[in-house]
């Protein structure tokens, strides 16, 4: 069908009239295919709680400090070497640009939740030195300038160009949403007109070798109302190129670009830019339609459920390529799952569920984030993980898991972008009502999209607890859908309305409470958290005769500082016994720990024989232990030490 179909029916200028401020994380208020439009960031508080202490450690060290590192590292000095304003060496790799434009939108982001006259000033003059450094032809990337400019797009499969290019959009819009501010919108506007002018069929071959652009040009596009940003989008899509640029792409080839995105049917190679290109694509439908857009999402989402999908959220078996493995190649202390994948993870769910209201997409983002996403940086906000593994041996005690910088530096600055758009993924507003996808304490002041003003606040302990109490307060009585996500850890769910009980709540969906609202109505819901043992696909060999914990949203790990063993040594004995809770408030910030009875080894692993025979099993040498566990995300905060997410049990 034709791709732009729908596009006739949106009135270029409603979109560019929209208020800066009432944009959200993704703004589909006039998206054919959105179901449902998500709320800006502003209009939801973030109280006490979880995500409180997170965010709030986010803007006062991890922002701070990354930028200064920036800095110290030659990334800012690489534009003034451009423009002429300092003299000097190229430093970093070749997508070094991205890092300071992630930057940027993490700022920006939290500009939305609350002035910081420090994150802006550091914004205004990045920004500074950033427009200096572009070309008169709307050119920029400091790797490519100067005595490399003769190469421009010579090297489209490794040369970054546009990847850096998504992220200064990227960042300029989410500047534009705090502030009003166009001025990187401008410059990342002319860039784009540039491309458009010189670029695409008939004209000069353009690839991207690192998918980002595109997601990027479809928010463009919604912003501004530039229909050839969305168009581009659509022809970096659709691989075209592959022939003209003479590329040989082959199923393992660790690019996810170069190919038609509606030709894939699994999930191969690098897993950043698998989860970039499905989230672009995903986008792309959201604007036009394409059918054969949405049954390759499909198609691929299929393939990472079933096989690929580590059960912290984390996507990318391998080091090699940052890449998937093969179906139910998922290893654990190999396990690459780089935090830039898991955030691309809940980027492409958070699309899929603006396209199809399923809270499957909603489970999917809320596991990524609660485990995959929140491993990813210290509890002290200074300290980040490029890779997140689910074992760890601990015997090498300078092998950091977690360190302050990396020479390629993705990860850090965009899990502070998550971080700081946050609230703008916790509510939707729909044709009927409002959904509600994350439980937090928190205040929801918006308006439903008749006009309504609304008011919504959450009470609960959440994680940790299982009841969220809401008062559900429109400004007069109104009739409207209240959609509440079920999650699908929660085995029973109760459901109440002013005391009154809600049937109709099934795991893993959205419940729609449709009546007559009133200002003050209270909605109870009360979630199952108990401890649950999660056993793995047996195709899944390395998790052979083990158990995962998961409790509520969260995976826990064994960790050394708290065994009476060595991790590598201990088993879970009696699966069907329950576990032990405890409120550990002076603990990684405070936890829940869970405790089980456990076995270990009288006689450490390590000592014994590579092999023996059967029959002089070690199985029958071990002493009762107490296991005790902690979530995920909190491993490595303490002195180094081994680390478990999957431990042997009798199944």
């Amino acid at each position: 069908m034709n791709s732009f179909l729908f596009l006739a029916a949106v009135s270029a200028l409603a979109l560019s009239a929209a208020d800066w401020r009432d944009q959200g994380v993704l703004y589909l208020d006039h998206s054919p295919k959105a179901v449902m439009h998500p709320v800006p960031i502003r209009a939801v508080k973030i109280g006490e709680g979880f995500w409180y202490e997170r965010r709030k450690v986010n803007v006062e060290r991890s922002m701070p400090t990354m930028y200064d590192l920036l800095e110290a590292n030659g990334v800012m000095d690489n534009f003034r070497r451009v423009s002429g304003r300092k003299e000097g060496p190229l430093h970093g790799p070749v997508y070094t640009d991205s890092d300071i434009y992630k930057w940027i939108e993490a700022a920006a982001f939290s500009l939305q939740s609350a002035p910081n006259a420090d994150l802006q000033g550091r914004i205004d003059r990045a920004i500074d030195e950033i427009v200096a450094a572009q070309d008169k032809n709307g050119y920029i990337n400091t790797h490519w300038s100067l005595d490399r400019a003769k190469d421009r797009f010579t090297q489209m499969e490794r040369g970054h160009e546009l990847y850096c290019l998504g992220h200064m959009l990227q960042a300029a819009i989410a500047y534009y949403r705090a502030t009003g501010n166009t001025r990187l919108l401008d410059a990342g506007q002319k860039f784009v007109n540039y491309l458009v002018a010189d670029f695409g069929p008939d004209k000069r071959p353009l690839l991207t070798g690192h998918p980002e652009l595109e997601l990027a040009l479809a928010e463009l596009y919604r912003t501004n109302g530039d229909k050839h940003a969305l168009e581009l989008a659509g022809y970096l899509l659709s691989g075209v190129e592959t022939q003209r640029l003479n590329l040989k792409v082959s199923q393992t080839n660790y690019m996810f670009s170069g190919v038609p995105f509606t030709s894939r049917t699994r999930l191969i190679g690098h897993a950043v830019r698998a989860m970039y290109a499905a989230s672009g694509a995903t986008d792309y439908y959201l604007e036009t339609g394409d059918a054969a857009y949405f049954k390759t999402l499909n198609t691929l989402w299929d393939d990472l459920v079933r096989h690929k999908l580590y059960i912290t959220g984390g996507v990318g078996s391998r080091s090699s390529g940052e890449a998937f493995g093969e179906a139910w190649e998922l290893p654990n202390s190999q396990a690459y799952t780089e935090s830039c994948a898991a955030i691309g993870n809940m980027m492409w769910n958070f699309r899929m569920l603006t396209a199809t209201g399923e809270a499957k997409y909603t489970d999917m983002m809320e596991r990524a984030l609660y485990n995959g996403i929140n491993s990813g940086m210290s509890l002290t906000g200074t300290l980040y993980c490029y890779r997140n593994p689910l074992a760890w041996s601990g015997l090498d005690p300078n092998d950091k898991i977690r360190n302050p910088w990396y020479d390629t530096t993705c990860c850090p600055p965009n899990l502070e972008r998550t971080l700081s758009s946050l609230p703008g993924y916790f509510y939707a507003t729909g044709k009927d009502g409002l959904w509600v996808h994350f439980y937090h304490d928190s205040e929801l002041d918006w308006h439903l999209e008749d006009g309504t003003p609304l008011h919504v606040t959450q009470q609960t302990k959440y994680p940790w607890q299982g009841s969220v109490q809401m008062t559900v307060s429109p400004a007069a009585e109104k009739n409207f859908a209240l959609r509440v996500r079920i999650p699908g850890w929660s085995t029973s769910t109760k459901v109440l309305v002013n005391g009154a009980a809600v049937t109709g709540a099934k795991t893993g969906e959205y419940l729609a409470i449709q009546r007559m609202w009133k200002p003050g109505d209270r909605v109870t819901l009360e979630f199952d958290t108990r401890p649950t043992l999660i056993a793995a696909n047996p195709l899944v060999t390395e998790d052979a005769g083990k158990v995962a914990v998961q409790r509520g949203p969260l995976i826990y790990c064994l960790e050394q500082p708290d065994q009476q063993a060595p991790v590598a040594d201990v088993l879970l004995a009696k699966v069907s016994a329950p576990f032990a809770e405890e409120q550990k408030p002076d603990l990684l910030g405070g936890i829940v720990m869970l405790t089980h009875t456990g076995a270990a080894y009288r006689k450490p692993l390590e000592s014994e024989p590579l092999y023996e025979p059967v029959g002089l099993s070690r199985g029958h040498t071990t002493k009762p232990v107490e296991l005790r566990f902690i979530p995920y995300y909190a491993w490595s905060n303490r002195e180094p030490g081994a680390m478990a997410v999957w431990v042997p049990a009798p199944l």
